[in-house]
């Protein structure tokens, strides 16, 4: 209907669909209307006053959608026909089921999406989990738009993290042992030039293909990728190709010599070949405008591999997608203007904020080089036990892998990407409040009402109450916000939207008795849509539904 509301409104006004879109509010009361438009920013520029605009805005705009459109001061107030669009939208939904909210804005095309690419030298922390859960959930959406979707994860397998360890002689241990070695062999090669010189010339002889050591440096990180996966797995994140950053050795030299001819690459004080980027929109972020490409040995850096990597990716499909952390804001845009000079574009980038844990009443950041971590293993399996605690006190069902999960998931998509998470375990499973198990639990609540009752085929609606209605208009506007997050690459919408709906799902159950009500047909399908749209929405933020709890 808002849609609507935008068209009928820009063939009256000089204001672009966007801003129409952006102007349109939701009155507090439904006495005034489902939907208002402000005709403040028509006053400024018609030099008129804001209610005579309304009043002859109202004359003009003429549509049998409406039940009545009014003028209120300085709004035009659009009062929907609620029973039609009740009776509209539970048909929908019945009829879509998992596919309601779907659009084929994919159709017929591929998307790649690279996420997580932690380094493969130990077992994740929580902080990192940031990144694949919300890597995650844009693939769901995409896949939703009907895109064909690629999921990338790309390891540093070239990397200091790893030379550490091959001279730590880690390639013989376990998973679950490495981050202590590699805790252990950081502090000795910070506390020694000699040790830190070593790290280099194991580097120096991986890259130019030393057999011995390039089967240790390959023997850690299939130890460590292992871990790693097998970590998110439990997650329910999967992958479709592991990228091994060794593989563009060769290509990365090739993307020197096409540096070269942009005549933009040149030797430092350190013999180290450096791009030079002044001019460019890191100029007046650096005290020093230059991307450092390779040792002064001539060994390569991460970022002429990572351009290799890249040009790679855009050449397989134009819907490219990268998530980065925010602290890789200007890493990125060097690689951006790199790639510009060679003619490519850069992928769309997500960048977001850390997780600050809560402990003690304390934040703190997390640092696998310190040590100063909490395990993403670990705390799962403290989530896993505090929601079987949980369920427990309640004398309730439920699984409490799901519950902690879920819990865990909900949490850190429900804060905008670049919003810095304050994470409290505790808080998050919680089963009251903008929590992951309250959505679960109100999805339960309908599951319950539907197993005690027999669905009739006829859907009749004798009145409306003002809780049916808040409760069918906020299912109505499920495709919009899918739309919304696709376009914006922000699952926290979807987040955002599931616990309102289950806000007022929960209303509704309070106010208005399913079975052996008047209206029970309708309410029975009415909690059915429910069920179905809260499904499809916390499956796009990859948390699973519960039946029981």
């Amino acid at each position: 209907m808002k849609k609507l509301i935008v068209k009928l409104l820009e063939k009256e006004v000089d204001l672009k669909k966007e801003e129409i879109d952006k102007l349109i509010e939701i009155p507090p009361s439904l006495e005034m209307g489902d939907y208002s438009f402000p005709c403040f920013i028509l006053a400024r520029k018609l030099k008129k006053n804001p209610n005579q605009i309304a009043k002859d805005l109202k004359e003009k705009i003429k549509s049998k959608d409406f039940e009545k459109i009014e003028s209120s001061g300085p709004y035009i107030n659009f009062f929907i026909n609620r029973i039609k669009l009740a009776e509209n939208i539970v048909k929908e939904i019945l009829d879509k089921k998992d596919n309601f909210g779907k659009v084929n804005i994919g159709k017929g095309k591929k998307a790649l999406i690279e996420h997580t690419s932690i380094n493969p030298n130990a077992s994740p922390h929580v902080g990192r989990a940031r990144n694949a859960i919300i890597g995650d959930s844009i693939v769901k959406i995409l896949k939703f738009m009907n895109f064909k979707t690629e999921v990338h994860y790309y390891v540093n397998d070239v990397s200091k993290q790893i030379a550490m360890l091959v001279l730590g002689n880690a390639e013989k241990l376990k998973f679950n042992k490495m981050l202590e070695k590699y805790i252990s062999i950081a502090k000795k090669v910070k506390e020694s030039e000699k040790l830190e010189k070593k790290v280099f010339e194991l580097l120096y002889k991986f890259e130019k293909g030393d057999k011995n050591v390039t089967k240790k440096f390959k023997e850690i990180t299939k130890i460590c990728v292992k871990g790693q996966e097998k970590i998110l797995l439990e997650l329910g994140i999967n992958y479709n190709f592991f990228d091994y950053e060794s593989s563009y050795l060769k290509k990365s030299k090739e993307i020197l010599s096409k540096l070269k001819k942009t005549k933009k690459l040149f030797k430092d004080e350190n013999s180290r070949f450096v791009l030079d980027q002044k001019g460019t929109s890191v100029e007046n972020k650096m005290k020093s405008p230059v991307l450092v490409l390779t040792r002064n040995d001539g060994t390569g850096l991460y970022p002429l591999r990572d351009i290799a990597y890249t040009i790679e990716k855009i050449k397989k499909t134009e819907k490219n997608i990268i998530i980065l952390g925010e602290d890789q804001k200007l890493y990125f845009q060097q690689i951006k203007e790199a790639l510009k000079s060679l003619g490519f574009h850069a992928p769309e980038v997500i960048h977001y904020s850390f997780i600050l844990l809560n402990e003690m009443g304390k934040s703190k950041k997390m640092s696998t080089r310190k040590g100063d971590v909490i395990l993403l293993e670990d705390f799962l399996e403290k989530a896993i036990e505090k929601a079987k605690k949980g369920i427990s006190k309640r004398k309730t069902k439920g699984d409490p892998k799901k519950i902690g999960i879920g819990a865990v998931k909900y949490a850190i998509l429900k804060n905008g990407n670049n919003k810095t998470i304050h994470f409290n375990l505790e808080d998050s499973l919680n089963f009251e409040g903008d929590t992951g198990p309250y959505i679960l639990y109100s999805y339960a609540r309908a599951s319950s009402i539907l197993r005690k009752v027999k669905d009739k085929n006829k859907l009749k609606i004798l009145k409306l109450e003002p809780k049916e209605i808040e409760l069918v208009k906020k299912l109505s506007e499920f495709k919009d916000i899918v739309l919304k997050s696709y376009k914006n690459l922000n699952p926290s919408l979807i987040a955002n939207y599931s616990y309102q709906l289950a806000q007022i799902f929960n209303e509704f159950y309070h106010s208005c008795p399913v079975i052996n009500s008047s209206q029970e047909t309708f309410r029975i399908k009415l909690v059915k849509s429910f069920r179905l749209v809260l499904k499809n929405s916390l499956y796009l933020l990859g948390i699973e539904t519960i039946d029981k709890m």
